[in-house]
């Protein structure tokens, strides 16, 4: 049956400027994206170059993108939602806007006593509800590894949690998925990395302790190392990892191990870079 939609892609897809020579160039990039199918490789690619059909990049003084840049960006933007339904999940924002390095953000928290506190706080990343998504363009290049870092998931995750409003951990879940499941799994995990923060600001964690800051930041921090750490992920927050699957419909786990079975490079345990910068 013809399709409107998919032939209006089909043009969109066949009037881009990016090539399989560029796609190569971001798979070499991007060792995150080891481990996919010939299948899942090509519908990527052309989620990506429809993804910046479809959002803007606006870059600042001093970032300098080529085809390459873009592509690999829209690629880390778009892995997320590979195994997703086309539901436009990523609406209500059209722009990304990059920075040449880490930006001042002035912040606003009111605590449990009513007490409203404002601050500038230092960030490589904002995700605005409604608005653009801010990325600082040196943690977008340090992206895209199997490290536990990944700037442009944490954001995006953000404007996942943001469909159903402000930001508060919980995305539009699948009629598959129970919510009472998915608060069990986050909630304990969270209280468990506060319990321990609290009894010692300097203990180490088995995710970057951001992640304790708020539910939102812990989805979003989660995200990132379900994608990009998920071994850690798994060990550290077994149930957790399964919610994220269950969401992502994805499991870069058992791509992981995949990977460390038929490759030496990948048997080095994988140490994950912690980062408190993101927004």
């Amino acid at each position: 049956m013809w399709s409107f939609r998919a032939w209006r892609q089909a043009r969109i897809l066949a009037r881009a400027p990016y090539t399989q020579h560029h796609w190569a160039q971001v798979r070499e990039r991007l060792t995150i994206l080891d481990g996919l199918n010939a299948d899942e490789d090509q519908r990527l690619f052309q989620c990506a170059v429809l993804f910046l059909h479809h959002k803007h990049l606006t870059a600042l003084p001093g970032v300098h993108l080529d085809d390459s840049d873009r592509l690999t960006l829209a690629a880390l933007a778009e892995l997320p939602l590979l195994h997703l339904a086309d539901l436009n999940w990523y609406q209500g924002f059209h722009e990304l806007v990059l920075y040449p390095d880490d930006f001042v953000s002035p912040q606003r928290h009111r605590d449990a006593s009513g007490v409203e506190h404002e601050w500038d706080g230092e960030h490589s990343g904002e995700a605005w509800l409604q608005g653009p998504v801010i990325l600082a363009w040196p943690g977008v290049q340090a992206s895209g590894g199997w490290d536990g870092y990944n700037l442009v998931i944490h954001e995006l995750a953000h404007k996942l949690d943001m469909l159903n409003g402000d930001a508060n951990g919980l995305p539009p879940l699948h009629r598959n998925m129970r919510i009472e499941d998915w608060a069990s799994a986050m909630q304990s995990a969270y209280e468990q990395m506060n319990n321990l923060l609290d009894a010692d600001p300097e203990a180490q964690t088995a995710l970057d302790p951001y992640a304790a800051e708020n539910p939102a930041e812990f989805f979003a921090v989660t995200s990132e190392y379900f994608f990009s750490a998920p071994d850690l992920l798994n060990e550290a927050f077994p149930a957790v990892y399964s919610q994220l699957a269950a969401f992502y419909r994805q499991d870069p786990l058992s791509r992981l191990r995949t990977l460390q079975a038929e490759h030496p490079a990948y048997q080095e345990p994988l140490n994950a870079e912690q980062s408190t910068t993101k927004g």
